[in-house]
């Protein structure tokens, strides 16, 4: 993990959910998967988009970058994952939205925050949008 996601997290906790930065006054949230490869738990600070009272919407955009984050290979394999919204833990399944959800979502986030249409205007990937739907409380 990254020192700038280091820092982020940390203050996530601290503040329960509130953040400075580049991510002040964003929806944020800490999602922990279980690494492919290692079996130990990451977690990565993301932007999400409401949809729902049981479930948000997150975007494997890695920043427009040719290649997926490492989280969303980590939940293709293992779907179920931890998250973080403020001072609440959740335990939530991982799904890919395919075809007109994942465009109307998509658009929602655009909308919402139009540096994401940068991110897939960088890539030749279609960016993949992951449902996260809630399970039980951690």
């Amino acid at each position: 993990m990254n020192a700038v996601n280091r820092r982020v997290i940390a203050e996530f906790r601290a503040g329960h959910g509130q953040v400075g930065g580049v991510f002040a006054g964003r929806p944020l949230l800490l999602l922990t998967t279980v690494g492919h490869r290692s079996g130990l738990p990451r977690t990565t600070p993301l932007i999400y988009l409401p949809d729902g009272p049981d479930r948000v919407v997150v975007f494997a955009s890695n920043g427009g970058a040719a290649a997926a984050p490492a989280w969303y290979r980590n939940l293709t394999v293992r779907p179920e994952v931890t998250v973080e919204i403020g001072a609440r833990v959740l335990r939530a399944r991982a799904a890919e939205v395919t075809g007109p959800e994942r465009d109307r979502l998509w658009a929602r986030q655009v909308a919402a925050d139009p540096e994401f249409a940068a991110f897939q205007a960088r890539t030749a990937r279609l960016i993949p949008v992951v449902a996260l739907t809630w399970c039980e409380r951690a």
